[in-house]
Order: structure tokens, then sequence, then C-alpha cells
């Protein structure tokens, strides 16, 4: 028998299945929760992008409540998980935006309800989304008396976000128009230049390509 052949059958069985055990806890961690949204989810990223940047503003309205029910569904198959509330939240956002004033102003409370309560279980999730969208609401909404908007919590949000998504493109993007609408804009042009050099996301291009014709046309503004 050839040294290798005797170290192989000497080699004690616990460090072979400590090895195993290694390996197979790798795997799965590979395959972690945090690395893939759940089907249900993926398909309100893909519903809110082809709702949002519908050619037809007339579809919207319906698209929107459609989602509306489909993010709530998927909430309350996924109880735990901040990933369901936090595509709620963004579609209630999204769907302020094309809604009447009363609408809206009922839309953007239950956003910030639903995206406060999925910081709560994972600030993290989705590359720090809640904080992104959290941003971006308190930026938009309107101030006292009609809302919650707040400036200066937005551009805290924000912050917070691209620490987590420091090359994102929704971070960037929004940060850089808070900027720009701040009078900051040179450090805004830069975060909106530094949000369009965002490396492509695998199964958000749907999302991206919308997202990168925004820049542009904000880019073209300053310039």
């Amino acid at each position: 028998m050839n040294p290798q052949t005797l170290h192989r059958f000497n080699t004690p069985f616990w460090r072979v299945s400590a090895l195993a055990l290694v390996i197979v806890l790798l795997t799965l961690a590979g395959g972690s929760r945090a690395d893939a949204p759940p089907p249900s989810v993926v398909a309100l990223q893909h519903g809110w992008a082809q709702a949002f940047y519908a050619p037809e503003g007339a579809a919207r309205e319906p698209a929107f409540q459609a989602l509306e029910a489909q993010a709530a569904k998927a909430v309350a198959e996924l109880p735990g998980r901040a990933e369901p509330l936090i595509w709620q939240g963004i579609i209630e956002s999204s769907h302020a935006k094309f809604a009447s004033s009363l609408t809206a102003l009922s839309l953007i409370k239950q956003a910030r309800e639903h995206l406060q309560a999925a910081e709560k279980i994972d600030p993290a999730a989705l590359d720090g989304s809640v904080y992104t969208s959290l941003g971006s609401l308190y930026a938009k909404a309107p101030g006292w008396p009609l809302a919650f908007g707040d400036k200066k919590l937005a551009r805290s949000y924000l912050e917070k976000a691209l620490k987590l998504n420091p090359d994102g493109i929704d971070p960037n993007y929004f940060y850089g128009e808070l900027l720009v609408a701040q009078g900051e804009r040179e450090a805004g042009k830069a975060r909106l230049e530094h949000a369009l050099a965002a490396a492509p996301r695998v199964g958000r291009e749907d999302a991206d390509n919308g997202r990168r014709a925004e820049i542009r046309t904000a880019l073209a503004a300053l310039n």
C-alpha cells in the first residue's frame, strides 16, 4: 500500500465528517435568503417596473391597485420577512405619484408604516432598500401640516442606504436628486453620474433601464 493510500485510511472519521459539515454549511450560507428574494417578491419587482415606467399613464392606476393586492398577499404569506413589506411600501409610495391628492396622502402614510415595519425586521434587506425608500419618501412627501416630509431626515436615511450600498443605482440617484433640490448642484451631479455608472443588477434590467432614463433626464436638466 502506498503512503497516500495509507494516509487516506488512517484519517480519523471525525475529521472527514467535520469537513463535510463545513462544506454543507458553506453551501447553505451561499444560498441564504439574503441572496435571492422569494419568487413573490421578484414578481413584485417586475410588476412595479412595468407599472411605474408604463408608457401609457392611464394604465398605471389599475396596475398599481393590482400590485397593492399582490403585495398584501406576499406579506401575509411571508410573515416576519422584510422584503415583501419593503415592496409593499415602494408600490404604495410610487402609486401616490400618479394618484389624486387625497389618495396620495393616504398612500404615503401607509407606505411609511410598511417601510418602518420592515426596518424593524431587517434594515439591511435588499441592500438597504428600506433606507433608500424611506429617504425618498421623506424627501418628496409634503411637509407639516399636510404630511411628514422632512429633508433633513430624508438625507439621514439616504446616507444610511449609501453605507449599505455605496455603488447602488437607487440610493445614489435619490441622494443626488435631494442634493440638487437643496442647492448642492455639483455634489448632486456627481451622485447622479455615479448612479448612471452603477453595475447592472441581474434580474432587474427593466428597473435599471427606467432608472437610467430618469438619471439622464436629471443630468440633462443640470447641464
